[in-house]
């Protein structure tokens, strides 16, 4: 089959090669998934997991990227809950290879069903941005109706997932970015935006929930913006600051499939829009990942077309 391989960390995006791999074969509890779209994470390469498995050994060439749509081809011994033929979109464990291949090998308990009216780069779009989001705000920032809320990157692929479902439970959202950004983030539903560069965030005032996906001086700044019994939620590491009387909590995202029901769920409604920005052929996916330009939006590689 054929993959984007990764061998060498310090080259980056610009060590990924298109090659030919053997196809995956299922383990206990797995399916075989024939990849029709992937998403990938520019951070992944400096993630260890890319690199070696759970007990510290190297495992290059890894095929990157983490999110897929596609249909299951295949099915291990002991899999219950999918069956071949269906169509189905996740997110696959950090320390196995990944999607940007033509098949993957995946734990049936990491995806969920994809609804026939849902096309797979939009379900390819969906498990990380929108589960983080979910998780961020619902499960560490036990988001209420009525609350403040600061969305980070309000127009990028995870901040606009925030932005839409923070305004969906209620929340008043205050979207930041950069000043080409504004319109985006007030599209996706931000009540309000900080342009970080000109204007001053602490403006905004106190609130009741910060997502934060900077880190950095912006993530201290916000900090302080946090009132008593308060949560800054951060997925870039811990904060190097706390909010005064409140509760500082940094995650990883991790696959759960009652949530991407939900997701999807209000894709098809309307409730939800995805933020893809370009969609590349696997052939072109290389080039797409070390393209020079700022893109809005999420990447995503449309492995058959």
């Amino acid at each position: 089959m054929r993959a984007i391989a990764v061998t060498d960390q310090a080259a980056g995006t610009a060590g990924m090669k298109l090659v030919e791999r053997p196809e995956r074969q299922a383990a206990i509890n797995d399916v075989v998934v024939q990849v029709h779209a992937s998403g990938f994470v520019g951070t992944e390469l400096t993630w260890p997991s890319t690199w070696t498995d759970r007990l510290g050994r190297d495992r290059t060439p890894a095929i990157p990227g983490h999110e897929l749509a596609g249909v299951v081809t295949g099915l291990g011994y002991g899999t219950t809950g999918l069956s071949v033929g269906q169509r189905v979109f996740g997110l696959t464990d950090w320390y196995r290879d990944g999607t940007l291949a033509e098949y993957a090998a995946v734990e049936a308990r990491n995806l969920a069903p994809l609804p026939d009216d849902v096309d797979f780069t939009v379900g390819a779009s969906l498990p990380i941005s929108g589960l983080t989001a979910w998780q961020g705000l619902m499960v560490y920032g036990r988001l209420q109706a009525g609350q403040r809320v600061i969305a980070h990157g309000a127009a990028g692929a995870v901040g606009s997932m925030v932005t839409q479902l923070a305004r969906e439970f209620g929340a008043y959202v205050i979207g930041t970015g950069r000043a080409a950004d504004r319109r985006k983030a007030l599209d996706f539903g931000a009540h309000e935006f900080v342009d970080l560069d000109n204007e001053t965030l602490e403006d905004v005032g106190q609130v009741d929930l910060v997502f934060d996906l900077i880190g950095g001086d912006i993530g201290k700044r916000s900090a302080r913006l946090v009132r008593p019994g308060g949560t800054l939620v951060s997925i870039v590491g811990p904060s190097q600051a706390r909010p005064a009387d409140g509760l500082a909590v940094d995650f990883v995202v991790e696959s759960d499939r009652a949530q991407l029901g939900e997701i999807v769920q209000r894709v098809q409604d309307g409730r939800l829009r995805t933020n893809i920005g370009t969609v590349a052929t696997l052939h072109d996916a290389v080039a797409a990942f070390n393209s020079t330009e700022r893109r809005q939006g999420k990447t995503i590689i449309s492995v058959r077309p």
